[in-house]
């Protein structure tokens, strides 16, 4: 029922998205984003050895905190009316990209823990056939699904329109997932591929109800996942973990966007705004403990610091003014 949250949120995300803004800041995403990851697990290597971790347990624990929620990340945009400005385009593109990171990295890390080393014949072809599978279903709904839309809104029947939508963003969750993608990945693009129907806005209003209460269950096994007496055994690792994502995090994005010519105030905003971790870090925290290349006690700390980072990473969005391509989203929306 969570994972439908996520769905449903990336849908919205995903129908309120264009690919022009995205291709806007294609460089800072493509080239920005794995720098920014390696930069982060280059942190956490150093992190790692100065309290004298296993190499491996390092190297694990900076992916873990590579990757921000890009659920968090969407919801807290959308609540603002900043997606559409730049630093919330930015913010999602690297949110993305990092989603894709993930899946590349639940292949290597396992391959890490094992005696034969990373095969990296199987991540490319992983990725080679993900992409090569994905690409028919997006050249394929681009031509059809605003005809399709078209003609059920004849009809004049929102609850077939509703439900035509729904199909379409679960089916291409499905497909993604399918073939070794997230579903929140698939989401997204099945509400890209809805993005360019006259009629989204519509249906974007009518999937609102429906998201928000499974948005909530998302919340709510997040908090289950958690529990509270590892919180004082392992209080240190838990502060190192917090750390490295609030203020390693900040630092390494907001050097990578300067790099890429953004303004100092873009900059600031997407550092504050990826200081957190959640569902992936979950998926990378589970992967990294099955492998034995972190304790029990490091995926403690991992649930627990989403829950502190998200509550510190919402608190600091309030805190700051909003961003200049705010004020215009939210008066179109109106």
């Amino acid at each position: 029922m969570a994972e439908v949250g996520v769905i449903l949120l990336m849908f919205s995300v995903g129908i309120e998205f264009s690919i022009p803004e995205l291709l806007r800041v294609k460089w800072v995403a493509l080239v920005g984003a794995p720098i920014g990851i390696s930069l982060m697990v280059g942190l956490g290597i150093g992190v790692g050895s100065l309290l004298g971790w296993p190499i491996l347990q390092s190297v694990a624990v900076g992916c873990i905190v590579s990757v921000a929620s890009t659920m968090v990340l969407m919801r807290l945009l959308m609540d603002r009316g900043e997606l559409g400005s730049e630093s919330g385009r930015i913010m999602v593109t690297l949110s993305l990209v990092e989603d894709l990171a993930v899946v590349i990295l639940t292949v290597v890390l396992p391959s890490l823990g094992s005696s034969n080393g990373a095969d990296y014949i199987h991540v490319f072809l992983k990725i080679g056939k993900a992409i090569l599978l994905l690409l028919p279903v997006v050249l394929l709904g681009w031509k059809l699904v605003p005809r399709l839309l078209a003609y059920v809104e004849k009809a004049c029947n929102d609850e077939i329109s509703l439900l035509l939508a729904l199909a379409i963003c679960l089916v291409v969750a499905a497909i993604t997932e399918a073939v070794g993608l997230s579903l929140a990945l698939g989401a997204f693009v099945g509400g890209m591929l809805l993005g360019s129907s006259p009629y989204t806005h519509k249906l974007a209003a009518q999937t609102l109800p429906i998201r928000d209460v499974f948005v909530a269950l998302f919340f709510v096994t997040i908090g289950m996942l958690i529990d509270p007496r590892s919180w004082l055994s392992g209080w240190r690792i838990l502060a190192v973990m917090v750390g490295l994502i609030l203020v390693g995090k900040f630092v390494v994005w907001f050097l990578v966007v300067r790099l890429f010519r953004y303004r100092r105030e873009t900059a600031w905003r997407v550092g504050i705004g990826l200081t957190q971790i959640g569902e992936f870090s979950f998926i990378l925290a589970q992967v990294s403990l099955h492998s034995h290349l972190i304790t029990s006690g490091v995926y403690n700390a991992t649930l627990a610091a989403s829950l502190i980072t998200i509550l510190i990473n919402a608190t600091l969005f309030k805190l700051i003014p909003a961003a200049p391509g705010a004020i215009v989203q939210q008066h179109s929306h109106a």
